[in-house]
Parts: C-alpha cells; sequence; structure tokens
C-alpha cells in the first residue's frame, strides 16, 4: 500500500470510527446531558410585606420611592408616608392642614424629596418641609432630571431649572400618569390620550396604533439602549426615537393587558407592573413573574421603584411590597429549609406535618394539627433521613429516621388490633381535630351512597388508645399505605443495622399478614375494610365499581408483597405475589396504568406509583419480571417527564441506574420560594395562559407548566399543572423540597 492510500486509508477509518461513535450515541430513555450538578451560589428572591396602616386609604400606595438613605416614601390615598431603612413602621410626613391624598413622590440628585399632594408640590429634605412656590395642585406626577424639576398634573406643568418653578405653556393632556427624562433635556410623558415628546423646542403626540398599541398610557422607562417602553392598555410598546419596534403583549408573557407601570432595574432587566403582577424581561427576552400573595401584596401594581442594593418596591393598592435578593447554595437552602421543619413541622411523637396558621399568612402563629396522610408525609420525611444518612453518615439523621419510623410503627401498635393501623394520632387532650365523631342519618347515608357507592358512613373516627395517651384516627386509606412502605424500604435498605432490619422486617410482616388474613384489604375496628384500602381480586377484578382502581392497587399490594418477601426471606409473601399475577392476572392489570382510563386518572396515583418502583426495580429477581418493571417504569416516566418533578425524577433515576432530568429538577430546588405558607394562587386572572383539561381530564389546568415560585407550595399528591387553589391558613412542611435534594445528594446527581 502506498502512501497515498495508506492515508486514505486511515482516514477512512476514522471517519468512519466516528460516525460510529455518533451513531450509537443515542441518550436511553430519561437520559439527561448533565449527569451531575455541582451546587453553586445563586439568587433566591424573597417577599417582605409592609402593611401601612389599619385603613384602606392608607395602604392604597399611588407612588413610591427610595431615597439616598434607603428611606421609603410612598404617596398613598391618605398622604405621605416614611418608612426608615430599618424600620417596619411608617410616618406620616405632611400633617393637619395640609395633610391629604397623594399621588407622587421623587427624589432628586441632592437628596431633596419631592412629594405630589393634593393641593401642592412639597419639597423635604434634612428634616425641613417647604410647600414649592408656583405648581397648583393636584400634583399627580414628578420628574427629577439633570436639568431641573417637572412637576405635572390637571391644572398646568411646571419647570424649576434652580430659579424657581415656571410655568409651560405647552398644550398637553392633564391626564398625566408617568413622566421620564429622555435624557437629552426633555420628557416623554404618558397620559390617557397618548404619548408626548416635550422638548423647550417643540412637542410631538402619538396616539396612533402605528406608534402605540393604543392611546391609554400608564407607565414609561427607557433602558440601556434608549429604547422607551410604553406600558399601557394592550400591553408595552417598545420605541425608538421616531419609531416603533416591538410589541408585548399576553402572548409575549405579559399576564394582563392592563400595564400600569414601567421600570429598568439595576440588574438590567425591565419590570413590567399589570394588574395580575409584574413581569420582569431580561436582555435575552426571557421572563419571569411575580404574583400571588406570596410575592405581592396586591396583583394590581400601582408604581415600581429600587433602592441602591437592589431591592425592588413595589406600590399596590394594598400596602407595599418588597422583593429581596439573597445568594443562596442548594446546601444552604438545605439548612435552611430543615431548620423550619424541626422548629415548625415535627410535632409528637415524631410526625412531620403542616401547621396552621391562625391567623392567615402570619406564621408567628402557627400551632400544629393533625391531617390525614399524616403517616404518607412522615413515610417521605423517613426516606429523607434515610438518603440524608446515607449521604453524609451524620448521626442525627439516623436518630431522627429511627424516630419517625417508631412514629409509623405506633401507628400499628396504638390501634391494639393484629396488623390495622391509625391514619394520625394527636395528644389526647386535643380539644380540635379534623372529622370530628359523628352519627349519620339514614337519610344521609341513602344520600352519601347514591353519589358514591363506595361511601363509608365512618361515625367513629377518633379513639383513645388503651393507655389513655393518644387519639387515633381510623378509615386509614392506600395512599397510607404506599407511603409507609416507601419509607420503610430505604430506612430498611439505607440505615438500619442487622438488628433494625429484623424490627423492620416483623413490622411490615404484621401489616401484609393482616391483609392476607383480610382477603388483601385493610380492615379497620369494625370489622369492615375502610373506604380506600382494598387489594382483593374479589373487588378489583370482579366488582365493576372497583374497575377505576383495579390497575393501580394490582400494582400496590404486588409491591407490598415483593418487600415483605424482601425483607423477612418468608416464602408466604412471594407464593400469594405468584398467585396474584398468575391466577388474577395482576401484572396484566398493573400494565394498564400507564393507559387509565382518562376518567380516572388522578394525579394523586402518580405519587404512589413512584412510591412502589424502588421495591420493583431494586428487590424483583426473576429476569423476566424484572424486565417487565423495567419497561413500565420507562413507559410510566415518557409520560411525566413534562411535570418536572424532581421526586419522580430521581425516584426514577435511583430505580433505574439512568441520570436523568437533572436540570429540570435542579430547576426545581432553586427556583423554590423559601416562603411555605400555601398562598392561593390563581392563574385564571393570567392573560398569558390558557385553561386546559390536560393531563387530568377532570381537573382545570393551565396549558404551561409553571415554576416552583407560581405554584401552590407543593405536595407532590398536587396536580403541578393546576389552575388554583391554596390556603394561607396552611404551612407546608419542606420535606417536599428536602427529600429530592437529598435523593440527588445521594446519587451523586448532586455535588
Amino acid at each position: 500500500m502506498n502512501g497515498h492510500a495508506e492515508r486514505f486509508f486511515k482516514t477512512g477509518f476514522l471517519l468512519l470510527s466516528f460516525l460510529l461513535a455518533v451513531s450509537c450515541k443515542k441518550e436511553l430513555p430519561g437520559q439527561t446531558a448533565n449527569a451531575n450538578y455541582q451546587d453553586k451560589p445563586f439568587i433566591q428572591e424573597f417577599h417582605e410585606a409592609f402593611p401601612v396602616g389599619n385603613g384602606a386609604a392608607e395602604n392604597e400606595v399611588r407612588s413610591i420611592v427610595a431615597d439616598q438613605d434607603l428611606n421609603i416614601w410612598i404617596a398613598t390615598a391618605a398622604g405621605i408616608f416614611q418608612k426608615k431603612k430599618n424600620s417596619r413602621e411608617w410616618t406620616s410626613m405632611i400633617t393637619s392642614p395640609h395633610h391629604g391624598p397623594a399621588y407622587a413622590v421623587e427624589s432628586d440628585k441632592n437628596g431633596t424629596m419631592w412629594l405630589g399632594t393634593w393641593n401642592g408640590l412639597y419639597s423635604y429634605k434634612a428634616g425641613a418641609l417647604k410647600k414649592a412656590s408656583g405648581p397648583l395642585g393636584p400634583i399627580s406626577a414628578i420628574c427629577a432630571a439633570s436639568e431641573g424639576l417637572y412637576a405635572l398634573g390637571p391644572k398646568g406643568f411646571w419647570f424649576d431649572e434652580g430659579k424657581g418653578f415656571q410655568k409651560q405653556n405647552d398644550t398637553i393632556s392633564k391626564s398625566v400618569r408617568d413622566v421620564i427624562s429622555d435624557k437629552n433635556k426633555g420628557l416623554w410623558i404618558a397620559t390617557d390620550v397618548g404619548l408626548y415628546h416635550w422638548t423647550k423646542t417643540g412637542l410631538r403626540h402619538y396616539y396612533k396604533t402605528d406608534a402605540l398599541i393604543s392611546g391609554y398610557v400608564k407607565g414609561l422607562a427607557l433602558d440601556a439602549s434608549a429604547k422607551l417602553w410604553i406600558g399601557g392598555l394592550g400591553g408595552v410598546t417598545i420605541r425608538s426615537l421616531d419609531k416603533k419596534e416591538k410589541e408585548l403583549k399576553p402572548e409575549n408573557g405579559i399576564p394582563s393587558v392592563y400595564v400600569t407601570a414601567v421600570r429598568y432595574a439595576p440588574d438590567s432587566s425591565m419590570w413590567v407592573g399589570t394588574q395580575a403582577g409584574i413581569v420582569r424581561f431580561k436582555p435575552d427576552s426571557s421572563h419571569s413573574l411575580r404574583f400571588s400573595r406570596r410575592w405581592l401584596m396586591d396583583d394590581q401594581v400601582n408604581h415600581i421603584a429600587f433602592d441602591k442594593e437592589g431591592t425592588a418596591w413595589i406600590a399596590t393598592p394594598k400596602g407595599v411590597s418588597a422583593i429581596r435578593k439573597r445568594t443562596m447554595t442548594l446546601a444552604q437552602k438545605n439548612d435552611f429549609f430543615y431548620d423550619v421543619l424541626m422548629k415548625r413541622h415535627i410535632r409528637a411523637p415524631w410526625i412531620a406535618g403542616q401547621a396552621h396558621l391562625r391567623i392567615p399568612g402570619d406564621t408567628t402563629s402557627w400551632q400544629p394539627e393533625d391531617d390525614d396522610n399524616d403517616g404518607e408525609y412522615t413515610g417521605n420525611y423517613l426516606a429523607m433521613e434515610s438518603f440524608r444518612y446515607a449521604a453524609t453518615k451524620d448521626p442525627e439523621a439516623k436518630v431522627n429516621a429511627s424516630k419517625a419510623f417508631g412514629f409509623l410503627k405506633l401507628l400499628q401498635e396504638v390501634t391494639d388490633t393484629d396488623g390495622f393501623f391509625a391514619r394520625t394520632i394527636v395528644p389526647s387532650d386535643w380539644k380540635n381535630v379534623h372529622d370530628g365523631n359523628r352519627t349519620f342519618t339514614e337519610r344521609e347515608k341513602a344520600d352519601e351512597l347514591v353519589k358514591e357507592l363506595r361511601f363509608k358512613p365512618v361515625e367513629v373516627r377518633w379513639h383513645k388508645s388503651k393507655d389513655g395517651k393518644w387519639l387515633w384516627k381510623g378509615d386509614t386509606s392506600s395512599d397510607e399505605m404506599c407511603g409507609h412502605m416507601f419509607g420503610y424500604y430505604f430506612y430498611y435498605t439505607l440505615v438500619a443495622d442487622a438488628n433494625e432490619k429484623k424490627v423492620i422486617a416483623a413490622h411490615i410482616a404484621r401489616i401484609v399478614d393482616h391483609l392476607m388474613k383480610n382477603n388483601l384489604n385493610l380492615v379497620d375496628v369494625d370489622g369492615t375494610h375502610t373506604r380506600w384500602s382494598v387489594w382483593s381480586p374479589d373487588k378489583l377484578n370482579r366488582d365493576p365499581e372497583w374497575l377505576p382502581d383495579r390497575n393501580q392497587n394490582s400494582m400496590e399490594i404486588l409491591a407490598f408483597l415483593k418487600l415483605a418477601h424482601h425483607v423477612t426471606g418468608n416464602k408466604k409473601y412471594e407464593n400469594e405475589y405468584l398467585r396474584l399475577i398468575k391466577e388474577e392476572k395482576y401484572l396484566e392489570n398493573m400494565a394498564e396504568v400507564t393507559n387509565q382510563n382518562p376518567a380516572w386518572f388522578i394525579y394523586f396515583d402518580v405519587v404512589l406509583q413512584a412510591y412502589l418502583y424502588p421495591i420493583f426495580l431494586k428487590c424483583e429477581q426473576d429476569p423476566e419480571r424484572l424486565k417487565f418493571y423495567k419497561e413500565h417504569l420507562n413507559k410510566w416516566f415518557e409520560k411525566r417527564k413534562a411535570d418536572h418533578n424532581p421526586l419522580i425524577n430521581f425516584i426514577y433515576c435511583y430505580s433505574s441506574g439512568e441520570k436523568a432530568e437533572l436540570d429540570n429538577s435542579v430547576d426545581f430546588l432553586v427556583d423554590t420560594p423559601l416562603d411555605l405558607i400555601d398562598w392561593p394562587i390563581d392563574h385564571s386572572k393570567r392573560e398569558d395562559l390558557k385553561i386546559v383539561r390536560t393531563p387530568v381530564l377532570e381537573d382545570q389546568q393551565v396549558n404551561a407548566l409553571q415554576p416552583a415560585s407560581l405554584r401552590m407550595t407543593v405536595r407532590w399528591d398536587k396536580n403541578p399543572w393546576t389552575l388554583a387553589g391554596g390556603n394561607p391558613q396552611v404551612d407546608r412542611e419542606p420535606v417536599f423540597w428536602l427529600l429530592p435534594y437529598w435523593m440527588g445528594r445521594y446519587m451523586n446527581m448532586i455535588k
């Protein structure tokens, strides 16, 4: 072979090898480009609320500004108020007889505050308040420019360039809503009848649709490129000096056609206030929204200002909001949430649950409360502490996991039965519990039975324990069982020593033995199965009323039996498992989980299914069934990727051994607010979203998945696509965040 031929051969071989390598490098189902995330600082926003007073007029804030000392000044329907930098108290700055409605506040380069009120213009500096000569009240807009101060209102337009205020005779609309400098000794003026550009040498008026979206203009701002952002009815118009260049409407991320304010932020983003919150546009055209009581005192934004530290101050009809920033890492966020968990969300004997707020939205008024799903969510907490221990070997995590398991075990022991367990327990001296004992009349029973044929009239839900210490709640549901088993698996696998494994195994066996004695149903102390805990073939396969639960519940009981066999080695559980598969076709039932009839699909079931996959994938030894479970998991996960649910994503990774959806998981962990109050979220107010009936046919949902910062506070059994909901008297436990975080840490996907 000559040299040319040899080089040709080698080049061709290398090219072929490269092409083969590229063609073979196809991502497996669920794989992600990033296999791990190196924890690094990010900006965490948080909201601080500043009500002004007790009256509606005081809280109707119309204009806001921060002075050079970081004091905050506001114009309200009740007058001018100031809040000192480190204070929460507001002080009225204009007293009687001049006290009255105010409209504008502004700070000039010399540190003088200018105050526009019902009866004129005032200046304030070094404790001295003076009324300016010339401008006639009301003064509704003020602009401090390099060349001087402008004051405008229904009775005229005045300018002071250092020699006193002179009235300008230009004919402009008196309905002035905002005014800013054009940076060239002129003004842009927003009015109800369009936009004006004023200079000493001329006046131009823009109101036609070739110049603006509409003639009703409310807010103005210049960006770094000297483009003018004009907010008003319809959205935002972006202009150069002489032409319209772009429009931003609901389809571009504006949540309401009623744009009320526009301000350019120190971080080069443009904040657009509307009647449905604030949307922030970055220079790269990406945008983010802040709305609901989590972020704003009211969704209507009247005015926006920034202090020199970068905090955004928002004027609303119900007070002042500050949107602040702090730098955090995921590790620091974990510390924050863990501290809150221990302080507000662990109640005796070691239950991880939500807190009740006696005063809506006020976490200082918290008190513990019972919840139907205390067992399930403490199972999540048990799994979290198990992963934390496995990742760090922190002895505190092991102790806490043991306490959580002790509570779950107590739920069975407190019933004094052969294996039935309670939903939750509370101290016997509690006076207020959910679903207190009651009686049903025959008429009520008839009504409920017609509405729901599987209705069970439980009159005694709460029972006192034999030792008198506890009240325990019965009618335990299937989701409690799934949550328990999820926690037991990880506690057994990641934490327990040999002796502890024996205790866990005996506890699981006791519960599963109870099921097997009762035709695979969980039987309450009244001798009948609970409303939802039914896994019997007689019900699932042969009673049409249980058809909606056939696939889900078949999957559940197979997992329970598989786990019991895994931890005990007792063949009776494997035999029952195989009987259900071979004689009752439970594996075929399970196969239909991913094809659930839309009438019966609820998001709650998605999380229950997620709980079970680690048991199937890690405990099954038969190659054929293991292949089935792997394929089932992959098919199921493909349908769930769009949810960007970090718990589901990390359960998939743990169960499959793949590295999947890490970017979306980390995005959720980063974006989750520090505020755990379940503030009401109502996306129906927004015009940038559509109401749809997917993925859950029964629910009203949004057509675009919202980030964690814009959802109701998370519990993973809640539909993340939900249109509206929330309860400000609930403070959620942060296990929803801590569990996926520690799963990611354990798998070295988060470093």
